[in-house]
């Protein structure tokens, strides 16, 4: 072996390393991990365009396999392709159900008009809020308050979080799909989303 085939050698066993190590580091979290946290855990050794790049090929190293690495507005995680869900709820059955059609309609309302009060979410929706679906989305942490509108009452303004974006695997509020329907537009990200 030459000296140029030796050194080609030692980068791809380096390039290879690190893609295991970025492997190794998303499976092992429990919670979607940010560009941040992985240029931290490289010790700075990579700038987060690199870090992108590693990712991107991590991505394409997991073609073909039943898990995927996806990217989502909380960071990076691996999640089951949406083709082998059933076989996963049918082992486990106890996983989380559909989201209420109710409560798709709530969020999606909160998503598509945000910021909004409860009040505006009663007038979009034709109906009276239920406190207790409100009250589930703020215990998972998917719509947070942001300010008040400027009215008697100083009603409290509703918001999307990050986290409501991880849930249905999002990067950006961009990406939601566009308003028709929104019911409908939530049923199917709720069927894509990764039940966890």
């Amino acid at each position: 072996m030459t000296i140029d085939q030796n050194n080609a050698f030692n980068v791809d066993e380096l390039h290879h390393e690190v893609l295991m190590q970025l492997e190794a580091i998303i499976f092992a979290s429990d919670a979607p991990i940010s560009l941040a946290r992985l240029k931290e855990a490289f010790q700075d050794q990579y700038s987060k365009q690199q870090l992108r790049q590693h990712l991107q090929q991590l991505s394409i190293l997991q073609h073909g396999r039943s898990i995927e690495l996806v990217e989502t507005a909380l960071g990076y995680r691996f999640q089951v392709r949406a083709k082998y869900r059933n076989v996963i709820a049918q082992v486990w059955p106890d996983r989380p159900t559909r989201l209420s059609p109710s409560l798709l309609e709530t969020v999606a309302v909160i998503a598509y008009h945000q910021p909004v009060t409860r009040a505006d979410i009663e007038q979009i929706r034709g109906v009276t809020n239920n406190s207790q679906i409100l009250r589930t989305l703020f215990d998972w942490n998917w719509i947070k308050e942001s300010g008040f509108r400027e009215l008697p009452g100083r009603p409290a303004l509703l918001v999307t979080t990050p986290q409501f974006l991880n849930a249905f695997g999002l990067i950006s509020i961009d990406q939601l799909p566009p308003l028709q329907d929104a019911k409908e537009a939530f049923m199917a990200l709720d069927a894509q989303a990764p039940k966890s």
